[in-house]
């Protein structure tokens, strides 16, 4: 990331222009973060700052405002990106068998999407009690309609005993992370500030606290090296096994052990941003208007979730999970209206398990406490926690 950050329209970036409805929502992000900026603290040099995770947290969550928060399509063909409960409803069948052993118990799913990984899991699965945890009202809204008629509840909260199975499928990656670098042979935070109508970075030396400890533990001391901690995802997977009675945690997402995710080659970290259907690598432009990602570093998620009590049952790619969880089973089984539905549905599973699209890069990690534990043994044939 270049610094001062250029103030791009996104056309200048290869991307298509928003449209002048979404132009004008934008512009009402942008005014949002110019106050937020302005009531942030000053530094020695009498500039205001957010931290990247601030910026992060407003463009994404922001009520009414942020990507999440808005109404504009995000998920699917119409949308920005596709998860892998839109490309089939064998993923969310797949994973109803995965966890068919643990027997009948609450499912909760956070971020949930659109519903559709909890319709096709409630299809193969249909005596399972679901509820769902979802921050944005837009998207509770949507989920609302995708799972009408079935027995479907929505939590404004987590429970503060959780037994049975969590399910987060592309969660983790969207919670705020820092930015940090090493550089002048010592490490720094990545903080945003606004100039005119854009926004810059700024580099503000970490002198103390956890994101310092977690740097040297974590990060390259070469310098120019740059990449993401996510103390808040990993406060997330340390409160959700705390709160495990008897059950599983199920994340599934893009990310590396630690080993290969701080990789000297990686020099420029793992943000990404969604915006039509396109990825690039500006989080700075379309506020409010576009997805803001980081990959997940596993060995962090796993390290909090053993930290809280529970234990690793299995580190896995997707493809190995899905594989042994039976998706060639459940594709065998299916019936389809046409040759052209055959091939869609072989084209997906595709997707979800060849190694040049989600089956790699996509991880599944599976802690859990209690009874859970045993009765998911089998996902023993696949784990490869020694990776983490």
């Amino acid at each position: 990331m270049a610094t001062p950050h250029p103030a791009l329209h996104p056309t200048e970036a290869g991307l298509p222009p928003p449209s002048p409805v979404a132009a004008e929502h934008g512009a009402r992000v942008l005014a949002h973060l110019r106050a937020q900026i302005a009531q942030a603290p000053a530094t020695g040099n009498a500039e205001q700052t957010i931290s990247f995770a601030d910026f992060m947290q407003q463009v994404l969550y922001a009520p009414g405002l942020g990507y999440y928060a808005a109404g504009a399509t995000k998920l699917g063909g119409a949308g920005d990106f596709v998860t892998a409960p839109e490309l089939s409803s064998l993923f969310g069948a797949t994973l109803a068998d995965a966890f068919a052993p643990l027997g009948d118990c609450v499912v909760i799913e956070l971020g949930a999407g659109t519903g559709k990984l909890a319709r096709d899991f409630l299809a193969a699965a249909p005596s399972q009690t679901y509820r769902i945890l979802e921050v944005s009202a837009d998207l509770r809204e949507r989920q609302r309609q995708t799972l009408s008629g079935l027995p479907v509840t929505w939590l404004d909260a987590l429970p503060k005993r959780i037994d049975g199975l969590v399910l987060a499928n592309e969660v983790l990656d969207a919670v705020p992370c820092e930015v940090v670098r090493f550089a002048d042979d010592h490490y720094q935070q990545a903080r945003v500030t606004m100039i005119d109508d854009h926004f810059e970075w700024r580099w503000q030396p970490l002198l103390d606290g956890a994101l310092l400890a977690a740097a040297k533990h974590r990060v390259p001391p070469v310098e120019g090296y740059q990449s993401e901690i996510n103390l808040e995802a990993e406060a997330l997977v340390a409160t959700l096994a705390s709160r495990l009675g008897d059950g599983a945690l199920c994340f599934i997402d893009y990310g590396f052990p630690r080993r290969e995710y701080y990789l000297a080659e990686r020099r420029s970290g793992t943000l990404a941003c969604h915006y039509q259907q396109r990825v690039h690598f500006d989080p700075l432009i379309l506020a409010g208007l576009q997805d803001v990602t980081a990959h997940v570093d596993f060995t962090a998620m796993a390290e909090a979730a053993v930290d809280a009590g529970a234990s690793v049952i299995c580190y896995a790619t997707q493809a190995q999970f899905l594989l042994h969880g039976g998706l060639l089973n459940r594709l065998q089984g299916a019936q389809f209206a046409s040759e052209a539905a055959h091939a869609n549905a072989l084209n997906a599973v595709q997707k979800l398990v060849s190694p040049a699209e989600m089956g790699e890069l996509f991880k599944v990690l599976v802690v859990g406490k209690g009874e859970a534990v045993e009765r998911l043994a089998s996902l023993a044939a696949v784990d490869q926690c020694f990776r983490l």
